[in-house]
C-alpha cells in the first residue's frame, strides 16, 4: 500500500482514482477544481480530500494528476498552492494529462531540481478504458521513476510501458491520437458509401471486420455511427486538442501529417454543425449533412 494523491477528477480521473482505493488497495487523498465533485468522489470511494493541489501532495508517496491542457497542468503544478510546492524529497508525480512533450519536459526538470520524480504517462481507452480499468498508458522519465510507477498505474492499466525520457510518452500519444484521426475518417466514409450504394451497412461491416480491415474503430463504433448517435466516448473538442498538440510538434521536429491536419479541419466542420461534444466518430455526420 502506498500514500498516493489523485488531482483532477474528470470523466478519466474520477474512476481512476477510485481504482487506486478499490483495485490497489491505496490510502488516497484527491484534489478537484469543484471541491463539490472531490467530496462526491470521497463519499464513494471512502478517500480523503484536499483544499489545494499542494495540500493534496503533502506527505504522499506518488501523486498522480488528469488534467485538461498544458495551462491546467501549470496550474496544478507550479505555483505556492502547486502540488509541487508540497511533494517530499523521493516522492513522484505521475501525469496522465494529454498535453505537449515540452511541458513534460520542463516540469520533469522542476521536479529534478526539487529532488523527486516525474513521469508523463498520458492515457489512451477513454472514459469506458477508465471506469473497467484497462487503460493504455503511454510513459516518459528515468528508468527509476518509471520502475516505482508502474505497480501504482496499474489499478488502472491492461498496458503500461516506458518509452524513453521525459516526453516520450506525451509523442507516442500523439502517434495513438494521428493513427486514430484517420482510421475514424476512413470507417466514416466506408460506411457512408455503403449506405450511398444500399448495401446492408451492418452485415458489410461485419463481414469485413472479419480480415484486413479491422480495428478497434470498426468493432466498437460502428453500430453508433450507423444509428447517427455519438455520445459514446472522447469529445471533438478534446480530439482537436489533441490533434492541434501534433501538428504544432510536427512543425518542430518536421514530420509531415496531412491526413491528419485535415481531419483536423474535418473535425472544425463538425464543431460549427453542433458536434463540440460529440464523440470522435462524428465524421460520418459531416458526410451525410
Amino acid at each position: 500500500m502506498a500514500k498516493v494523491a489523485f488531482l483532477g477528477l474528470g470523466v478519466m480521473g474520477f474512476p481512476m482514482a477510485g481504482h487506486l482505493i478499490t483495485k490497489g488497495g491505496h490510502e488516497v487523498t484527491v484534489y478537484n477544481r469543484t471541491a463539490a465533485k472531490a467530496k462526491q468522489w470521497a463519499d464513494k470511494f471512502g478517500g480523503k480530500t484536499a483544499a489545494t493541489p499542494k495540500a493534496a501532495a503533502e506527505g504522499q508517496d506518488f501523486v498522480m494528476c488528469c488534467v485538461g491542457n498544458d495551462n491546467d497542468l501549470r496550474a496544478v503544478t507550479i505555483g505556492p498552492d502547486g502540488a509541487f510546492a508540497g511533494m517530499k524529497k523521493g516522492a513522484t508525480f505521475v501525469d496522465h494529462t494529454t498535453a505537449s512533450a515540452e511541458v513534460a519536459r520542463e516540469l520533469d526538470a522542476a521536479a529534478a531540481k526539487a529532488g523527486f520524480k516525474f513521469v508523463d504517462a498520458p492515457v489512451s481507452g477513454g472514459q469506458a478504458g477508465a471506469e473497467n480499468g484497462v487503460l493504455t498508458v503511454m510513459c516518459g522519465g528515468a528508468e527509476d521513476a518509471y520502475a516505482g510507477a508502474e505497480p501504482i498505474i496499474a489499478s488502472y492499466a491492461r498496458m503500461c510501458r516506458r518509452l524513453g525520457p521525459a516526453g516520450a510518452g506525451q509523442l507516442t500519444k500523439m502517434v495513438n491520437q494521428i493513427c486514430i484521426a484517420g482510421l475514424v475518417q476512413g470507417l466514416s466514409e466506408g460506411i457512408h458509401f455503403a449506405k450511398k450504394s444500399g448495401l446492408d451497412v451492418s452485415a458489410v461491416i461485419e463481414t469485413i471486420a472479419k480480415g484486413a480491415a479491422q480495428s478497434w474503430q470498426m468493432e466498437n463504433r460502428y453500430k453508433t455511427m450507423n444509428e447517427g448517435k455519438y455520445d459514446f466516448g472522447f469529445a471533438v473538442e478534446w480530439m482537436r486538442k489533441d490533434l492541434s498538440i501534433c501538428i504544432a510538434e510536427a512543425r518542430r521536429n518536421g514530420a509531415t501529417l496531412p491526413v491528419t491536419a485535415l481531419v483536423d479541419q474535418f473535425y472544425a466542420e463538425v464543431e460549427k454543425m453542433g458536434g463540440k461534444r460529440w464523440d470522435t466518430s462524428s465524421l460520418l455526420a459531416r458526410l451525410q449533412r
